[in-house]
């Protein structure tokens, strides 16, 4: 089992430098430059990443989005960084379709975050007024 796993994490690299190889001679353009464009917008999307994870756990401790929504749209757009930092045209494609995947789109029949919908103002008090004499 041991050597499975082994031969498909060896194996897919390989085999996905040699799709890129015969996809660059298909279509004329050099395979440093597949490559290229590949890491850098792979090293992109981890950076904007890493700043839009910042703001959404702040959004979730403050309680204006649901936090499990923000881990899991951020752990797959960090998945599909890393496969585009991975040398290939299959690992992009891979990536491309957990960009593309329709993931925590919400629905407006889900439980709203604490503070949904109330106006959060510091000057308004609201309440009752009775004078006691």
């Amino acid at each position: 089992m041991r050597f499975v796993v082994l031969a498909i994490l060896l194996g897919f690299p390989a085999l996905d430098l040699y799709a890129t190889a015969r996809v660059a001679s298909w279509t004329g353009v050099p395979m440093w430059v597949w490559l290229g464009i590949s890491v850098a917008s792979g090293l992109l999307l981890l950076r904007s990443e890493r700043n839009a994870f910042r703001a959404r756990t702040v959004a979730a401790l403050r309680g204006d989005q649901p936090l499990l929504r923000g881990v899991v749209d951020s752990g797959r757009k960090v998945l599909a960084g890393i496969l585009l930092l991975m040398p290939g045209i299959a690992s992009d494609l891979i990536a491309l379709a957990l960009l593309l995947l329709p993931i925590n789109l919400g629905s407006r029949f889900e439980p709203q975050p604490a503070g949904a919908g109330h106006a959060r103002s510091a000057d308004a008090i609201e309440g009752s007024f009775r004078r006691v004499e």
